[in-house]
């Protein structure tokens, strides 16, 4: 029996107690950095800075400290400074040959972070970011100024190189500075500190918390020719992140002048939560949030609590102001080109991995829904202004999506259906564009005629039943569940708003042609409104007429003319009809009264008719005939009242 417990030399391809391995100390985080940092390349080398710096910050976010500084030195050597109560250095109570300094910088899980009252809130939860860094360093200096006295220790691979030993003078009043070396043999020797990116996480990190002054320092041999970034800088934001949105958004045009920013307390007392926000036109969505001054660019609960609570309070508003596109508007809607920046500091996060990506507190949602609810509800009743200025962004934006997923929905589609025509289309045979015309005519009726009078080889018809929706009240869905307004898309092929291409224009003129009355006008304005906002360049191209059919026929034996206007009617009666003899004068109720050679006469006939160019002058203010457009043709009824209070001297003869 005692052969079985013989020391035995383990033989190849076996698996005994002699292949169990145990790592002591800080040799796990040596022999697995990526488990504790990530990695081991440029992103990993940097994190070691950043753990450094959010003690540092924790150290000011407790009170204690009011001032960091950060020295990137040459030969790749970085330090951090802080003013804060220093590392303790008296022996540790559970190791008494040990001063707690030691313990901290060489076991995993040591530190002030675990014990209540310590720090309120803090971003250094788990006790290893000083002992990793210690561990993955090659050198590592630390000076302790506490209770008048300072105190210096070295290591190298996170073992002591030099005992615990007192300075004198002092080399600051107070605080714990930091000087680490990244091991050569763990991270590739060309990797190094990169000036622009501890510039930005200092800067960061100031803009996150409003009580703490930071200090860049940089050796200015380390810096890249012609750079931007200084040597030294002072960073100091008195307003937080609402001087972080605006230097973000720094050349653009925010929708907002000042952004939406607010601080409050959580619910259950349980921290803070700060939030500012803008939206900028064409940019796409960022948001970049904060637990306790750390980063989670993997976002969180944090996040989904604010954007649930904002998203709640825009729709509630919006019904508040009877605005029907609200129903349309989603989360993405809202954030979508919004530059937002939220920061909360709780106690005890919980975070994904060491490296602190993701904030996964499953209440923290909650705190931050509850929170909010009542406070945003309470801001949109008592800023309607730019809560409209926000809610119309956010309602284009939906109907932006909207317009998008329509036409991924085109696209999917075989290229037999793509190319499907209306059925009430009647299409001109030329294959190519050059010289063809569409005439937009209303109803069936005139749709015959037309079909009848008009050249087969180059003018196509497509009639439209009764009038077409309204594109400046309705929304995109709406917009585009719309059966007349498909078939127009569909006849010319050339898709709207910015997927519209004038090269896929099925025809080189398109022409509106309604009746010569009060309806017909209706429904000119209606087409013009959708070619105006759907179809925009149709018209700086010059591609869009009005046809101008003949109100008035005038007739005497084998004589007969045409009137397009009343004027024009008299003026004849004078001219051509002088005597006594009696004049027939027909007056037509609309293009489904004229015979086909009638309409090809005056109306189709490109060597006879007349037509009007609808022009967008070069001098015209777009954003005037935007605001014209709604006006008129928008959901506001005022504003139509107030034009024909107005305008209503020039009318004349109305034909009512």
């Amino acid at each position: 029996m005692s052969d079985l417990f013989s020391k035995k030399q383990p033989t190849k391809g076996s698996y005994s107690a002699h292949d169990i391995e145990i790592l002591e100390g800080l040799e796990p985080v040596r022999h697995r950095p990526g488990m504790y940092i990530g990695g081991t390349d440029e992103g990993a080398l940097h994190h070691l800075a950043a753990e450094i710096l959010d003690n540092a910050m924790d150290e000011a976010v407790a009170g204690h400290a009011s001032q960091i500084h950060l020295f990137l030195r040459p030969g790749n050597f970085l330090s951090i400074q802080d003013d804060g109560r220093g590392i303790p250095t008296d022996p540790h109570p559970k190791y008494p040959a040990l001063s707690a300094l030691e313990v901290i910088l060489t076991t995993l899980h040591a530190g002030g972070k675990f014990k209540q009252g310590a720090y309120e809130t803090a971003g250094g939860l788990h006790g290893v970011g000083l002992s990793v860094v210690n561990a993955l360093s090659d050198s590592l200096e630390v000076l302790v100024s506490r209770d008048k006295k300072s105190w210096r220790q070295t290591y190298a691979a996170g073992k002591p190189s030099s005992p615990i030993t007192p300075l004198t003078p002092q080399p600051f009043p107070r605080g714990t500075q930091i000087t680490f070396h990244p091991d050569p043999s763990i991270f590739d020797a060309s990797l190094v500190f990169k000036p622009q990116l501890l510039y930005r996480m200092l800067k960061a990190k100031a803009f996150l918390y409003k009580g703490v002054k930071l200090f860049w320092n940089c050796d200015p041999s380390l810096l890249p020719e012609n750079s931007s970034i200084p040597a030294t800088e002072t960073f100091y934001f008195p307003q937080g992140l609402v001087d972080y949105v605006q230097n973000l958004s720094h050349g653009a045009t925010p929708l907002l002048e000042t952004p939406f920013a607010g601080t409050l307390e959580l619910a259950q007392n349980a921290g803070k939560i700060e939030w500012a926000m803008t939206w900028i036109q064409g940019q796409d969505a960022s948001i970049q949030s904060f637990c306790n001054t750390i980063p989670t660019p993997q976002g969180g609960t944090h996040e989904t609590g604010f954007k649930t609570a904002l998203t709640r309070a825009l729709k509630t508003f919006g019904d508040f102001v009877k605005n029907k596109k609200t129903s349309t508007i989603t989360t993405d809607d809202v954030f979508s080109s919004s530059l937002t920046l939220l920061s909360i500091f709780i106690r005890d996060p919980q975070f994904q991995g060491q490296t602190k990506e993701k904030l996964v507190s499953s209440h923290v949602a909650k705190w931050v829904e509850t929170t909010l609810k009542d406070y945003l509800d309470h801001w949109f009743a008592d800023n309607s202004t730019t809560g409209q200025t926000i809610l119309e962004h956010v309602i284009a934006e939906a109907e932006e999506r909207m317009r998008l997923k329509s036409l991924k929905e085109t696209q999917r589609k075989n290229p037999t259906q793509r190319l499907r025509l209306p059925g009430k289309l009647a299409d001109c045979s030329r294959q190519t564009a050059q010289g063809t015309e569409l005439f937009l005519v209303e109803g069936e009726s005139a749709g015959g005629s037309a079909k009848q009078a008009r050249n087969r080889e180059t003018q196509a018809v497509l009639p439209l039943k009764g009038k077409i929706l309204n594109v400046a009240n309705a929304t995109q869905e709406k917009v585009f569940a719309n059966q007349e307004i498909n078939n127009l898309v569909q006849a010319l092929g050339a898709g709207v708003d910015q997927s519209f291409s004038l090269a896929q224009l099925r025809y080189e003129r398109v022409i509106i042609m309604t009746d010569a009355d009060i309806d017909g006008a209706h429904i000119a304005s209606l087409l013009l409104t959708f070619f105006f906002q759907k179809m925009r360049p149709l018209i700086h191209h010059g591609r869009l007429f009005l046809a101008e059919p003949p109100l008035y026929k005038l007739a005497q034996g084998a004589k007969s003319f045409y009137a397009k206007t009343e004027e024009e009617k008299e003026h004849l009666l004078k001219t051509e009809f002088k005597g006594s003899a009696k004049v027939d004068i027909s007056r037509f109720k609309g293009l489904g009264e004229m015979n086909p050679s009638q309409l090809k006469e005056t109306t189709m006939n490109p060597e006879k008719r007349g037509l009007t160019r609808v022009e967008l002058k070069d001098s015209e203010d777009l954003g005037q005939l935007l605001q014209f457009v709604e006006d008129l043709m928008g959901k506001r009824a005022e504003k139509r009242y107030e034009f024909i209070q107005q305008n209503a001297r020039f009318a004349h003869d109305l034909d009512l």
